[in-house]
């Protein structure tokens, strides 16, 4: 069977391709052209393409640079800065798997003959002897789980993928690298958003939509003002630096007002919220929920899963309530659902609640 790997030229893509070529598969190496520019962002740049290529020189296999820079730009990267503009902090890399890797380049790996597609990514897929359904699970290791990430899966999309690396944990993937001496060994770890190798979202974001900031009123909820702010795009729930402003007490971001142009401050305290509701769900082995139901959520990557009751509030919407407060729940980001180590699915938050408002 011909299997395609995508290779970002790190580590893990690479080690992934490699044991799947020793299990004697036809393998070949995709490797996704996303930046805009070079002058604007990294990821899957030169560099990347030039270590993904010489690592499949290595193994023996076909590589292929493919370009996904319009699909990137519409489904990734315009996203991400509307929900900025609209005081929200998405996750560009739920974006990407979803539209990017496991959408187009899903696409592209069958063109080219592949059935699968395999990825680094550390969760496992399984399927049920039962109802045929494929479950999305946590990778074994647990520092490095990334099924937050996946859990806008469909069952196809899961059908067609592979994880060969959800069973392993980074240090072992780390020493087969090593073994099989692949020459991105030593490349270290990215920790930054692909199309922002720098981190420096405010410089990013004023390049692209500079045009809609506008400096505004920081306040607190009764409405006192108490300085002002740069633009709405630069600030996030639960952020304490950078507000420009003495009190007493430390001060967080504990709302942005879209409306009023505001920012809204307040105590550590006051950023704790005791539930959310979330839209645009998605369900992967399951139908849409019909009554409440008690599970595990995050609602950030490697945020600490907490106990929820989940209520369906229609049109693909629910409500969920936490039975002990979380800090810093942020409009934009991702909840998602889990039974044990399955993900049940997932969705994006659209509101935080306080304490008497569920």
């Amino acid at each position: 069977m011909k299997i395609a790997v995508a290779m970002s030229g790190g580590v893990d893509s690479s080690v992934t391709a490699a044991l799947l070529k020793e299990e004697g598969y036809e393998v070949i190496g995709l490797t996704m052209q996303i930046r805009p520019s070079d002058e604007l962002s990294g990821g899957y740049g030169h560099s990347a393409v030039a270590d993904a290529r010489g690592v499949a020189e290595r193994l023996g296999i076909a590589h292929y640079v493919v370009d996904f820079r319009d699909v990137f730009a519409r489904k990734v990267i315009a996203h991400f800065c509307q929900e900025y503009s609209l005081g929200r902090t998405p996750n560009p890399c739920i974006r990407c798997n979803q539209f990017v890797k496991f959408g187009a380049l899903l696409k592209k790996a069958e063109e080219l003959g592949a059935g699968l597609l395999a990825t680094g990514h550390y969760a496992r897929i399984e399927k049920e002897a039962t109802n045929g359904k494929y479950l999305l699970r946590k990778g074994s290791d647990c520092s490095k789980d990334q099924s937050y990430f996946l859990y806008t899966m469909t069952q196809e999309q899961l059908g067609r993928s592979m994880f060969p690396l959800g069973e392993l944990t980074k240090e072992r993937v780390r020493r087969i690298a090593e073994e099989l001496e692949l020459p991105v060994v030593n490349r270290p770890e990215s920790r930054e958003i692909c199309f922002i190798p720098d981190n420096n979202y405010p410089r990013f974001l004023q390049e692209y939509i500079g045009d809609v900031v506008k400096p505004g009123p920081i306040m607190d909820r009764q409405g006192n003002i108490l300085g002002e702010h740069r633009g709405i795009i630069f600030y996030t729930i639960g952020q304490r630096r950078g507000l420009g402003i003495s009190a007493r007490e430390p001060l967080y971001v504990v709302a942005i007002n879209r409306e009023r142009n505001a920012i809204i401050v307040g105590s550590k305290k006051e950023t704790y919220g005791t539930g959310l509701t979330a839209s645009e769900l998605n369900w992967i082995a399951a139908e849409e929920p019909n009554r409440p139901m008690r599970v595990k959520a995050r609602i950030r990557y490697l945020h600490r899963e907490a106990g929820v009751t989940v209520t369906p509030l229609g049109e693909n919407k629910v409500q969920v309530k936490f039975e002990e407060p979380q800090m810093a729940i942020t409009p934009g980001q991702a909840v998602v659902f889990y039974d044990g180590d399955t993900v049940i699915g997932g969705g994006s938050i659209d509101e935080a609640r306080q304490e008497g408002e569920l």
